[in-house]
């Protein structure tokens, strides 16, 4: 008995087969047949984009992605047990440079957080001896690409790397997440945000906002006067106050109220916490407006 029933893989493959009848030249034809497929129904967009991504990778360099050497959250090797403790909680990272205490220009290794854990057991101390937890550094040119870099974390199984200039000098540094991201998009983590709501009150007198709430918005939930003649959102406002585009913990404070920065990539802001220096009889309305 022959069984003619086309499962539903084999018929994706089919109608993908079909757009090929003329084989792409170029990329840009290959990503055109693709957005067909796309709006046609055949993949969905965020398929569509996932191919996008990967093919973009090949063409970017490590340079476009590293976190620059300036934001690079970094422990000395001589650091106190509470110095590296409170970095590490400070900052919510899971992997740090360790950079030579005498030489700032010189990382020695890697320090990843959960290494710390067996300290633990032997209760406080004054003195941790890093050259004996941290791990081995990887280190890249700026102008390697992105897929060269992947493969490379993927057979070395590492998840970070020192990135160096022409001239062998540190310009920052890039993790296997960064890479990812320029593939499947922005990579969650525990300071995201997915609340529907724009503002939430997270303690007293202290609310988790999106950077991409309106001023207008804004304004109405606090009774702020923050003016939207320059800017739609509180995060724009946010970013021209610092002058540059800030990190995870930078703060800033501006007509009584102090915002830090919770989630932020290399290209916006995401999320704030905001604090106010309220009156108390502001205090007494929020309290009464929003608990």
């Amino acid at each position: 008995m022959n069984d003619t029933t086309t499962t539903p893989h084999k018929s994706i493959l089919s109608k993908l087969s079909d757009l090929f009848v003329n084989d792409p030249r170029t990329r840009d034809e290959l990503i055109e047949l693709l957005a067909s497929a796309e709006s046609r129904g055949i993949i969905d967009i965020d398929v569509y984009t996932i191919i996008q991504g990967a093919l973009q990778v090949a063409d970017m360099q490590v340079r476009e992605i590293m976190i620059p050497r300036s934001q690079v959250v970094a422990i000395h090797s001589e650091a106190s047990y509470k110095e590296i403790m409170q970095k590490v909680c400070d900052s919510a990272h899971s992997r740090f440079p360790v950079i030579n205490s005498e030489n700032p220009d010189e990382v020695v290794g890697i320090l990843i957080a959960k290494d710390l854990l067996p300290l633990f057991s032997q209760g406080p101390c004054d003195k941790v001896n890093l050259k004996e937890i941290m791990r081995p550094i990887t280190v890249v040119p700026e102008s390697k690409r992105l897929n060269v870099l992947l493969k490379e974390f993927k057979a070395n199984r590492n998840h970070m790397a020192i990135v160096v200039n022409e001239y062998g000098g540190v310009a920052g540094l890039v993790t296997i997440e960064d890479v990812l991201e320029q593939i499947v998009g922005d990579i969650e983590d525990e300071h995201d945000y997915e609340d529907e709501h724009l503002i939430k009150q997270s303690k007293k007198n202290q609310f988790i906002v999106k950077a991409v709430t309106p001023i207008e918005e804004f304004n109405e939930y606090f009774e702020s006067e923050f003016s939207d003649k320059e800017f739609d959102t509180i995060g724009g406002i946010i970013a021209h106050e610092f002058g540059h585009l800030p990190t995870r913990n930078e703060s800033v404070t501006i007509n009584g109220f102090t915002f830090k920065v919770l989630n932020a990539d290399k290209r916006s802001i995401r999320l704030l916490e905001v604090k106010g220096s309220y009156t108390d009889s502001d205090k007494s309305r929020l309290k009464q407006m929003h608990l």
